[in-house]
């Protein structure tokens, strides 16, 4: 990786209902296609079986199946690799994002909101905390889709530089989608990375991507429309820390403890 510049990739794709192992199949050789060429690379939400009110039989424990794959791909390309899977823990099911490294380090980000409208909260069990974690220079924040709807969960105060953002965002609210990421950004001062799915999923709901990458400025450094492929990024952390220099929204920023 050149000095201050990190290589961001997010992979947009349809996915084949809850079918663990043809999702796992068609995701590896897009993957492998980045061997090299990235520093992270961001899945969907659920990717391997699309966003699911049937926890039971798709479950895996931690360590488990997608886990030990998450783990093979990171070593194969060299990248940090990170997108959501159902977990089962303590008998509760969790929308859990797996963030892996090449060494073997693994961080991991429960979905604190639970989407209400589609049943999520009868199925799930919450997250309790954010997670910063830190990958070849960077600081960034994990989140799971309905979660960007809720700033204060979301705000950083100068104590992040990336904010991830996985999702099964439905088209027919793709404008709130595109609006709000832009909006995280600039009130953060941080990049955005939000990965979208396309196609149709088991419930009938259609998905039109627009995964995008989004400047601390509310610029769109890259996207993708309704197409499958990938979105790439240089993310320039230099400039980053030059224009917080320059225009330090953090310092004025109000102070609050979360409540959880």
């Amino acid at each position: 990786m050149e000095r201050d510049l990190f290589r961001l990739t997010l992979l947009q794709y349809d996915l084949d209902w809850e079918d663990v192992t043809v999702n796992l199949r068609r995701w590896e050789e897009r993957i492998l296609a980045w061997e090299g060429r990235s520093d992270l690379i961001l899945l969907p939400e659920m990717f391997t079986t699309g966003f699911t009110m049937d926890p039971a039989p798709h479950a895996e424990g931690p360590g488990g199946r997608v886990s030990r794959f998450l783990h093979r791909m990171a070593r194969a390309t060299g990248a940090a690799v990170a997108g959501s899977l159902i977990v089962r823990e303590k008998e509760l099911y969790y929308n859990r994002l797996l963030f892996v490294t090449p060494e073997g380090e693994e961080h991991t980000y429960d979905k604190r909101h639970l989407f209400r409208m589609g049943g999520e909260h009868l199925h799930y069990a919450p997250g309790r905390e954010r997670v910063t974690l830190r990958w070849r220079g960077v600081r960034i924040r994990p989140f799971i889709c309905y979660d960007l709807r809720f700033p204060v969960w979301i705000r950083s105060r100068n104590e992040a530089d990336l904010l991830l953002f996985v999702a099964n965002w439905p088209a027919a609210r793709r404008g709130v989608w595109t609006t709000l990421l832009a909006a995280r950004a600039l009130e953060n001062q941080t990049y955005v990375a939000g990965v979208n799915r396309t196609g149709t999923d088991g419930r009938g709901i259609t998905y039109e991507g627009e995964s995008r990458i989004i400047s601390p400025r509310g610029e769109v450094l890259a996207r993708l429309g309704n197409e499958e492929g990938a979105v790439h990024a240089m993310l320039d952390m230099a400039a980053l820390q030059a224009f917080r220099e320059k225009f330090p929204v953090h310092l004025d920023a109000d102070d609050y403890r979360l409540i959880l």
